[in-house]
């Protein structure tokens, strides 16, 4: 299912491709990393990238895992990462839910210095003694933090290359949150290298269409307010994107609303025709 989806976006012409990262979950989750070692294979040299829920790993183990997919793609490495925030998941982990903040913030300083060649001692949260990886990324990798309240905000202003907006978040939170960003971002003296925001969207044929396929789910939809949704039209969705960008974000990364594979396949075509629409609005020179 996956591998048919990256391969009709690089088909659609879309500009990157991600996967995620959870763990002990309830239904079949593909792990990140083997997950998009295949997917690298369907995929091209436009960018591509993981989600690292750092207090959930050892920093080492993210570092190895980064340096050989970066060897192995083709184009740029993006490395997504969070704080993560589901009890269970932490509890079978073994990871202390209420070490977050630290152990994401000690994880994220050691990959990025293993990620640049440095051998890494640290006898803080992590204990680790002369660590160095190889192979090493061939060109420098971008970090976007994840985040959907202030202090995450903030967080991802002061140590990432992004903020990577939730797909939770409304029209009015992501205006607000963009607004707090650039504020934070010009504080802490940098300026962000992309406005990236999740959400979760389904392209219909028409918007006759993608009511009735997409609007059921969305009243219901991972306990989101369906003002955070995406569906419609052609014309419809690359309003909604339109929009997105007059509030400053240069990315939307995509999710889709819909599980069946042949309405997802159809859309992800479709997307790439949304692409094309809103081309003036995210030039690519």
């Amino acid at each position: 299912m996956m591998i048919e989806r990256a391969a009709a976006a690089r088909d659609a012409g879309l500009d990157s491709l991600f996967v995620g990262d959870h763990h002990l979950t309830p239904v079949p989750y593909y792990q990140n990393v083997p997950m998009l070692g295949r997917l690298l294979a369907e995929w091209g040299d436009a960018p591509a990238g993981a989600l690292f829920l750092i207090p959930m790993w050892n920093p080492v183990l993210i570092a190895e895992q980064v340096g050989t997919l970066a060897s192995i793609a083709t184009g740029p490495f993006i490395v997504q990462c969070a704080i993560g925030r589901g009890p269970e998941e932490f509890a079978g982990i073994g990871a202390n839910i209420k070490h977050r903040p630290s152990l994401f913030e000690e994880g994220l300083s050691i990959v990025r210095r293993l990620l640049a060649g440095e051998t890494v001692s640290s006898d803080g949260r992590y204990h680790i003694e002369g660590a160095s990886i190889s192979p090493l990324p061939p060109e420098p990798v971008d970090i976007w933090i994840g985040g959907s309240v202030e202090p995450s905000i903030d967080r991802a202003s002061r140590l990432g290359e992004a903020w990577l907006a939730g797909p939770e978040l409304t029209m009015e939170q992501a205006r607000h949150l963009a607004r707090f960003h650039r504020e934070r971002s010009e504080a802490h003296g940098r300026p962000p290298a992309a406005y990236p925001i999740r959400r979760d969207v389904y392209v219909g044929e028409s918007d006759e269409e993608a009511e009735p396929t997409a609007g059921p789910v969305a009243g219901r939809y991972r306990g989101f307010d369906p003002d955070a949704l995406i569906y419609g039209s052609i014309d419809t969705v690359a309003g909604r994107f339109r929009e997105l960008a007059e509030l400053g974000y240069t990315d939307v990364i995509m999710r889709s609303i819909v599980q069946a594979q042949p309405k997802t396949l159809a859309s992800l075509t479709r997307l790439g025709e949304v692409r094309a629409a809103v081309a003036d609005a995210w030039p690519t020179d």
